[in-house]
This record gives C-alpha cells, structure tokens and sequence, in this order.
C-alpha cells in the first residue's frame, strides 16, 4: 500500500522567490544532514536548505559571467561542498566561507559532466568523455590527462552507488538513437559496456537503477507509456560489447488513460513514483504525481498538479522533491509490503495504518479523499446495509468520535453548518490522544482557512487563536493561516504566530512589519492585543501618543546628560525631537516587539526591508531607539516584563534597518536628527564604558585585597587610583 501524505513549500523559485532560483533549479542533492537539501539553480547560485524549517542555511554564487555547469555535491566525509562552473573549474568551501572567490579553485584538463557524493566512498567525478576519477586522486594532480572513452557518444544520466567498499558508477550515453551503458568498478579499475536493445518507434527518456546481491538493475522509462527492467551482472569476465535484452516492466495506464511520464524514482521493490501528464481519451492531459505496484500492475495513488511541473523529480528521507509552478514543492509518502489486497484497494483498516491525518484540503480533491478511505468506508457500509434510516443515524452518531479518522471527520463535516461545524473541530482539536498530532491539527486549521476561502464573511477567529494559543504547531503546518490573517487585518493572531511559530519566512516577517507599521493608532485601540511585552515599562493610557516613562539614571553624570540631550532632562516627559516619548501607542509597540523577537535570517530578510516605505522605515527607527534608550537606562540592560526584547535584538533590528535604508534616511530632513541623536547617544554609551575598563584593574585589585583581609581586624585604608 502506497499514499502520497501532506505537502509544504520549501522556497519560491521565480524572480522573487525564497532563493532566487529565476533561471530554474539544475538539480536537488541531500546535504551533510539528513533533514538538508542542496539546491543548484541553473545560473550562478548554490543554496543549502533545512526541509524542517523551510529555512535557508546557506547561499554561495559564483562571479557573474561564471555558470555552474553541474550539480553542487556534499563531501559527507569532510562536509565540504564541491562545485564545478564553466565546466572545468573545481570549487571546494565549507560552511563558514562566504566568497567563493576566495575558496579553493583546480583548473581541470577536460570537461566534466557530473559529480557523484557517496556516503561512504567519497566524491566520484564523471567527465563528459567517459574517464572517471574519485576526488582524492583527481586533486593530487588537477592537470592531469583524462583519457576520452566514449568518443562522440552523449552522457544523458549518470549514478554511482556503493557495493560493499567498492564504489559503482553507472552512466548512460546515446549516439546516432543508440543507446549504452558503462559500468565502471573505480578500485578494480574495470570498466564494461553494454549496449540497449532497441525499441520499435519508441527511445527511453530517463534512467533509474539500483544494486542488489551483485546484480544491478536498470530501469528505463520509454517513449511508448512503458517502464522495462534491464539486469546486469556486476561480476562480468568477459570485456567484449554485449546486447542487454530487456523485460516489460510496468504498463502506464488505467482505465484508458494513458501517463506521459517525464521522470520517475525507485521507491522500494515493488513501488515506483512517475512524474508525468496523465491524458483520458477526449480530455485534456493534467500534470500528476503518481505512485506504482510493479508487482501487482496497478495506480496505488495520484496527485493532480494544476500549476505544472519542470519535468523533474527527486526524492530523498521518505520524501518527494518537485516544482509546482513558481515553488519548489516537497510532498511526505509511505509505502508499505506490497500485498494483493493493498493493491486492489481492499485492505482491511486493521492492516493499513491511518494516512488521513495528511489530508490537505487546499490539494486533494475530493474523489482523492474518496479513494484514501475506501476501504473504511466500505466496511461502514456493509454493516449497515441492512439497518432502517434511523438505525443508521445512530450508528454513525455512535461511531464516528471514536473510529473516524481526521480526514473523514473534515470530509463529512464540509458541507455542514457553521456552528456544527466549529463545534465538532473544537472536540477534535480537545482530544489528547490522536494520531499524528501535529498533522492532524494543521489539517483542521487547513479546513478552517478553506472555509474561510470559500465564505468570504466567515472567520472564525477565536476558535483559531485557541488552537494557536494551546497547540505547537509551526507556519509549514498551516502556511496559509498567516495569510488570511494578514488579508483580515486579525493583528492578534498575527502576534501570537509571531511567538509562537519558530519557521516563518522573512518575506511573512517583513509583511506582518508593514501591516503594523500602517495600521492607525485609532483601529489598534479598538482590537485585542497582548500588552504583556510593554505594560512594565509604559503607561498603558493612550493620550495624543504620549507615554509617561519612569526614568533610571544609569551611571552619567549631570554634564554628560546635558552635553548628549542639548536640554535639561525632567522626571516625568522628555521632548519628542529627543526620542524619550515612545513614537507609538502600546498595542503597536506590543506588535513590533512581537516583530522583533520573531526568528530571522539578515541574508534573507535585508532584500524585504529595503522595500519599506521611508516614512515607516523611520518609525520604526524611532521606536527602536526609544527602545535602545529605555534598555541602556537599566543596570542589566533588560527591559522589565514579559516577552520583552532583548538589547541584542534590538541593536541587530537597528543595524539591519540602517543597512537598508541609510541613505534615504540621510536625504530625510525628520531622519536626520534622529541619526544625529542616536550617534550622540551611541558615542557617549562607548565613552562610558572606555572610562569602566579604565578602572577594571583597581576593581578587580580590591576584590582581591577583599578576600585577602582578615575579617577579624579592623583598619582604614586609602586607596588611590592613577
């Protein structure tokens, strides 16, 4: 049994996207870590992905007029990363290096197709010629002559494996619509070829293989909607040219319709995945994901793609890797021992475990959710079959709380009343015991966003803030719960994601900045917002935007104030030129510290912020250096209460702030006071902390006398600092 699970995505791949990938990716390859993805775009940029999070580890790009002419690679065994650009240029770094101009470069002698990490074996390098060396032997002499073995045949798929301590690399090429295969062995230095046997009017489009027991398997998908199984042996004694015959593996098609397929991987021994377009007779062809039993010949499960596919797939961890139009899609799968039963869809639920959890509203259709819970279903119906109406009703009343699963509960209550509908999710998301937890409750936030979709006036706001509020959940759970909070202005779930997520993009981070930033005084006074993070240290009582604040002399003395103030400073107000008066209202100033708190990386978020409008962009420096002030104006430099920001966050806001809009804020005549008081204040901060280390030896020399003394005598002593 076979079912595609939830789907998130990992990073936008347009002009605009997570990582900029506007030239298209090049290739997906695993990381140093099984939960990282190396992503290659076809242009100049490598960037190292967690899938978890959806976050970007790393970015490195090559010179522009350079190109990355393959696939980046992990070294598993040093946690390198390796690179080639302009098909002979060797580049090898390590996280910590940010220029690739200045990481290791290798002139090579030939072209190179591709590089191949093995876990256990090391970097394997595939030259366009057909010559292979492993990494070590290539870098001991980068010049060296790599001999050309195929000729004026083309590589067109290449994989390298590990049999035992001996490392395996395949390649296929074509010439004149022949097509063979190489194996080579690098340790015996042995390499073979084979040559396909030919198909009638049909040619393979892609290549797939595998080793077991000594035999390698390759699978080849054709032309003709068909996939054949080709076995060689890996001990071959005979170096002559031989003709492998092929066997008839899969037939793709069902029902009278026919897959086109593109691309397709090997899931286990009787599974394999096909990205292609799947075409019924008088309609149109729809792009799908799909999901094989070559052992019993069936369709175990598909998923429509509405947005179209690059043709391209990869899977590593249990887990599908595809573009879905402008995205870089990852979709989870489970596959099990493939029986009769599980093929044909008659499996009983005792034998199969309860993949509705996964189920997306927003992706699957309902036939979809139709066919994932057939085999419930139909036990449901046979046992009923023979029942009156109201017999049935209570039945079904009876069962459902305790042997329904999640996504037959959402099935059912679709098109159900508004309240039956919160009513029955609010029971759900009580529940303690559930399987998959986490998914199951993204799922119900899922159904609730799709409602809020399809009924514009619906929104039910504090059922979601208490899931929110009581449940880890995470924005790649529910990635469009923020949207439709942004879209509604709920500035209150806005700042309870903001705490409680631990993954959100920089690009949401940014937006839920500029909504905040825009939103009036007026409107936030009327909304419910946690004031928690800012009642310790302001007046909560909102007049003409003035915010009384309690003030602590921290260490200047009367001069150095009036030297950084030009003014005599009171107890109670501070001018507004100065930047004591908090610049905004607490329910705004609540959000943005909600804001500054949140999880970033400056790489990402700095392209953002450059958009902000100057005028927010102001604002939001003002705050921050009340902020600033307000810390520094403390012993321990921490604001009092509750989910407040630390100094440390806000000096990185401010510095980030500053790097992207400094000179606009220059050229800003209300900007240039603000920039003239904070350098005073920063300067007179450093100034008084230089005069701290002074003395830092005589503080720490009458500690010393301190412990010395003898605390039974009593005496005077003058110490004198020079």
């Amino acid at each position: 049994m076979a079912a595609l699970c939830e789907s998130f995505t990992l990073c936008g791949l347009g002009p605009s996207g997570a990582v900029g990938l506007g030239g298209g990716l090049l290739a997906l390859e695993p990381g140093p870590d099984p939960d990282h993805v190396l992503l290659t775009d076809r242009g100049r940029t490598a960037t190292l992905f967690k899938v978890s999070d959806q976050k970007p580890l790393g970015c490195w790009s090559v010179k522009h007029g350079q190109i990355i002419t393959c696939p980046v690679v992990c070294n598993f065994e040093t946690h390198e990363y390796i690179a080639v650009h302009d098909d002979k240029v060797l580049r090898i770094w390590k996280n910590k290096d940010i220029n690739l101009d200045k990481v290791f470069k290798a002139t090579l002698s030939a072209d190179v197709y591709r590089i191949h990490s093995l876990p256990n074996g090391g970097p394997v390098v595939l030259f366009k010629g057909g010559g292979v060396r492993t990494l070590d032997v290539l870098l001991e002499a980068p010049q060296q002559e790599i001999e050309n073995i195929i000729s004026d045949e083309i590589i067109k798929w290449s994989e390298a494996f590990m049999e035992g301590q001996q490392p395996v690399l395949i390649f296929a090429t074509e010439k004149d619509g022949d097509f063979f295969v190489y194996v080579q062995k690098l340790k015996m230095n042995s390499l073979h070829k084979y040559k396909l046997e030919q198909q009638e009017l049909s040619r393979p489009l892609s290549f797939t293989a595998y080793i077991k027991n000594q035999i390698i398997t390759l699978l080849c998908l054709y032309s003709n909607d068909s996939v054949y199984e080709v076995l060689m042996p890996l001990q071959q004694n005979s170096e002559e040219e031989q003709i492998l015959s092929k066997s008839l593996l899969l037939k793709l098609s069902v029902s009278g319709s026919v897959l086109k397929g593109t691309s397709f991987v090997v899931l286990d021994k009787d599974h394999i995945a096909i990205l292609g377009s799947l075409a019924a007779p008088g309609e149109e062809s729809k792009e799908c994901l799909t999901i094989w039993n070559t052992k019993f010949q069936t369709l175990q499960t598909s998923k429509e793609l509405p947005l179209g596919t690059s043709g391209q797939l990869w899977c590593y961890e249990e887990k599908f890797f595809f573009t879905h139009g402008k995205v870089l899609t990852v979709m989870m799968y489970k596959c099990e021992t493939s029986s009769l039963a599980a093929a044909v869809g008659k499996l009983k639920d005792s034998q199969t475990p309860d993949v509705s959890s996964f189920v997306d509203w927003n992706t699957l259709a309902d036939e979809e959710l139709v066919v994932s819970f057939q085999s419930e279903q139909s036990v449901a119906l046979k046992s009923e079959s023979k029942m009156t109406l109201r017999s049935k009703r209570n039945t079904v009343a009876k069962v459902q709380p305790d042997t329904l699963s999640v996504g037959q509960i959402l099935l059912n209550l679709k098109d159900a009343s508004t309240t039956v509908f919160e009513n029955e999710l609010r029971q759900l998301v009580s529940k303690a015991q559930m399987p998959d937890f986490q998914a199951s409750i993204g799922c119900v936030i899922t159904a609730l966003i799709k409602r809020c979709k399809t009924n514009p006036k619906y929104y039910p706001q504090n059922l979601l803030l208490h899931i929110v509020e009581t449940r880890d959940l995470s924005y790649s759970l529910c990635p469009d719960l923020m949207a439709v909070a942004l879209e509604k202005k709920d500035v209150h779930l806005l700042q309870i994601c903001l705490q409680r997520f631990p993954d959100i993009p920089e690009e949401i981070t940014y937006v839920c900045l500029k909504v905040f930033l825009s939103i009036s005084e007026a409107y936030l006074q009327t909304t419910d917002v946690n004031l928690e993070s800012v009642i310790s240290y302001t007046d909560v009582e909102f007049n003409n935007k003035e915010v009384k604040t309690e003030i602590v002399e921290n260490g200047f003395n009367a001069e150095l104030e009036h030297d950084i103030w030009n003014t005599k400073i009171t107890k109670e107000t501070h001018p507004m030129a100065d930047g004591e008066l908090c610049p905004v209202g607490p329910q705004k100033a609540a959000l943005l510290n909600a804001v500054l708190q949140s999880a970033y990386s400056e790489a990402f978020l700095l392209p953002h912020l450059k958009n902000l409008p100057a005028q927010q962009a102001v604002l939001f420096l003002r705050y921050l250096y009340y902020l600033y002030v307000k810390c520094s104006e403390k012993i321990n430099t921490t604001l009092p209460g509750t989910r407040c920001p630390t100094i440390s966050q806000i000096m990185d806001w401010m510095c980030l702030l500053l790097d992207a809009h400094f000179t606009v804020m220059v050229m800003l005549p209300e900007a240039k006071e603000l920039l003239s008081n904070l350098h005073k204040f920063v300067r007179a901060q450093v100034r008084f902390y230089s005069e701290l280390n002074k003395i830092e030896g005589s503080l720490q020399e009458l500690q010393r006398r301190n412990h010395e003394r003898d605390s039974q005598t009593y005496s005077i002593e003058v110490l004198e600092f020079i």
